[in-house]
């Protein structure tokens, strides 16, 4: 839970701070990123409708509706977990949670999402990447098929490309009361 929160808390703390000698303009209705010394923000609030967006994804999940689940993604997508397992292609990221729907879980649940959609203008360390990131936390009641269930909190971070498809998902979560759960060593 700690390497979770960290990361929300860093996050949430860089989208708060600005610099202390500078007064900073109301975003709304200004209709650029710079700040009001004229300074290109590196980040900012990006449109809401990427809340929708998440949501709509999150519904089609846990309805099961894998293929409309899919739709929403770029061909080129890549799905990261916090453990280091990746999948490659929107195809790959499809037939993976079909086969989990299908094998292993046997019903989910979310619930308690919290979404924050930011558009970062210039990457501030690392690999980020610009552009519109959407941010959620949701809880997750899961039933799977060997009748185990679990509850947890999930971290996701979307990228959207500029056909607002998700082309980069990064999600955190603890694998092992799931590997526990489902007898994986």
């Amino acid at each position: 839970m700690k390497k979770i929160l960290f990361p929300i808390a860093l996050l949430m703390l860089l989208v708060a701070c600005q610099d202390q000698n500078e007064t900073a303009e109301p975003l709304e209705g200004r209709g650029d990123s710079t700040t009001a010394s004229g300074q290109s923000m590196p980040s900012e609030f990006a449109d809401p409708k990427y809340m929708d967006m998440g949501k709509q994804l999150m519904q089609d999940f846990a309805t099961e509706n894998i293929d409309a689940y899919g739709e929403q993604f770029a061909d080129n997508a890549v799905y990261l977990w916090s453990a280091g397992d990746s999948l490659t292609g929107k195809q790959a990221i499809v037939n993976y949670w079909k086969e989990r729907f299908s094998n292993v879980i046997d019903t989910i649940q979310m619930s308690n999402d919290i979404w924050l959609p930011i558009k970062v203008n210039q990457p501030q360390q690392g690999p980020d990447m610009p552009g519109i990131w959407l941010i959620g936390w949701h809880q997750v009641n899961v039933k799977y098929k060997n009748g185990k269930e679990l509850e947890f909190w999930v971290h996701t971070d979307y990228h959207y490309n500029d056909s607002d498809k998700v082309d980069r998902v990064v999600q955190y979560v603890d694998r092992a009361p799931i590997n526990a759960a489902l007898g994986v060593k």
